[in-house]
């Protein structure tokens, strides 16, 4: 191979590279775990907290933060709703292109009236999902969330150790973020604003 020869196929070489490195778009530097190019089964359906059917199919064009968690939750679940409403408040305007979805892991006790108290009173925006046992078992399932039952002493009778990450899903409905629990406001709302 003449060096000549050489230097046109280096130059060829960079060239595709290059294209395809436009193709694709400069690589979001999200603070979360990128989820782009995953899939999970089927979309999301539920009822909210009005006695909606529901599925995640009906956001699109907003960006979708997807939360599974329970009313009963001592720390984490209020813990991480205040933490989306704190990241709300830091979107400012933005946040009115963002749809946080709070889905329960614990059907028996979280009735619907008990969702519409508990979801809205962090953001009237947010909005409550519920489903039969088995229906959130089967969406829990599609979304590789774990939840179990935990009998313990006490007024409430149970606890449910869960997940307790945060799905964010773009406004065509895709994931593209999992972001772990605990995470700060001011992370979120810099993932959620590199996608809006």
């Amino acid at each position: 191979m003449s060096m000549r020869f050489k230097w046109v196929y280096l130059a060829f070489a960079l060239l595709a590279m290059l294209l395809v490195a436009c193709k694709q778009g400069p690589a979001a530097n999200f603070i979360g775990t990128d989820l782009t190019g995953t899939q999970f089964g089927k979309p999301l359906s539920l009822t909210d907290h009005l006695g909606q059917p529901r599925s995640i199919d009906d956001f699109k064009g907003k960006l979708v933060v997807l939360f599974f968690g329970y009313t009963h939750c001592p720390d984490v679940c209020p813990t991480t709703m205040a933490d989306l409403k704190k990241t709300m408040q830091l979107l400012g305007e933005q946040a009115n292109q963002v749809q946080v979805l709070f889905v329960t892991v614990d059907p028996e006790r979280d009735t619907q009236a008990v969702l519409a108290q508990f979801v809205p009173s962090f953001d009237p925006r947010f909005i409550g999902l519920r489903g039969t046992v088995a229906e959130v078992a089967a969406n829990l399932s599609e979304y590789k969330v774990y939840a179990a039952k935990v009998n313990e002493p006490g007024k409430s009778g149970y606890t449910m150790d869960h997940s307790a990450g945060l799905y964010v899903f773009d406004q065509q409905g895709a994931p593209r973020i999992y972001l772990g629990y605990g995470e700060k406001p001011e992370n979120i709302a810099h993932d959620l604003r590199l996608l809006l």
